[in-house]
């Protein structure tokens, strides 16, 4: 038995697969806020718009923007969480018409593992007895908490945070006079591109210049053909 003390120590450790689900809808978001809001500004501004009519792009992109993010996510994670559903489901009735079936092959599992095959069946024993559902289907289906979707948590996740990064073009288009909007909105969108790739990269525990580079790259690429787009439409009389 573990000392006392020993046992008042142990905690659960946090890892970073426990922030994979709205880590990912936070960059994603963010990062299409930046680049699709920036875009949108930089291409009717290069057509030559009025103030008021880049504004209006921008707000409308915006608002457009963070309900598409939301959809689009709620559905593909509603998606996957009506598989992962009917995959438990069908293990729940496997269980319940074959449970001997399911022991050996929980145990099978572990002897892939590693396990010698006597462990391998105590242990499928002694899981399925506390929770044989679980067991399967953490086990046998790679479904756990933590990796679980969350379709709400998503969309919520990815509408704020467009909207969170599509503000930047806008309050430039709100702040900076027309004659410099264009060189501005493409600097500092930018730079918040790679400030975000950079610290997601961080957070998730990669190489920060790599995620940085990644995410600028694209959004640059992204503005500068939208950006002759418009040049190219504006002179069209």
């Amino acid at each position: 038995m573990p000392h006392p003390r020993t046992r008042a120590r142990l905690h659960r450790e946090r890892h970073r697969t426990d922030r994979i689900g709205w880590l990912r809808a936070a960059v994603l978001g963010a990062n299409d806020g930046i680049v699709s809001t920036g875009s949108l500004v930089v291409g009717v501004a290069a057509a030559h718009a009025t103030t008021h009519d880049v504004l209006v792009a921008a707000v409308a992109g915006l608002v457009a923007g963070s309900m598409s993010m939301a959809a689009g996510e709620y559905v593909s994670v509603s998606s996957q969480a009506d598989t992962e559903g009917a995959d438990i489901e069908r293990e729940r009735k496997e269980l319940a018409t074959d449970v001997e079936h399911e022991r050996a092959e929980l145990a099978a599992i572990y002897v892939r593992r590693g396990l010698d095959a006597s462990l391998a069946r105590q242990v499928s024993e002694q899981l399925m007895a506390h929770d044989a559902l679980g067991a399967h289907t953490r086990d046998e289906l790679g479904i756990s908490e933590t990796l679980t979707a969350r379709p709400i948590q998503a969309a919520l996740a990815s509408a704020g945070s467009f909207a969170l990064g599509a503000t930047t073009p806008l309050l430039a288009v709100v702040l900076i006079p027309r004659g410099i909007l264009l060189p501005v909105v493409l600097g500092t969108s930018l730079v918040f591109l790679a400030v975000l790739g950079g610290l997601a990269a961080m957070v998730g525990g990669a190489r920060v210049m790599a995620g940085a580079a990644r995410v600028t790259l694209w959004g640059a690429l992204a503005m500068g053909l939208t950006a002759a787009v418009g040049a190219v439409i504006g002179r069209v009389p």
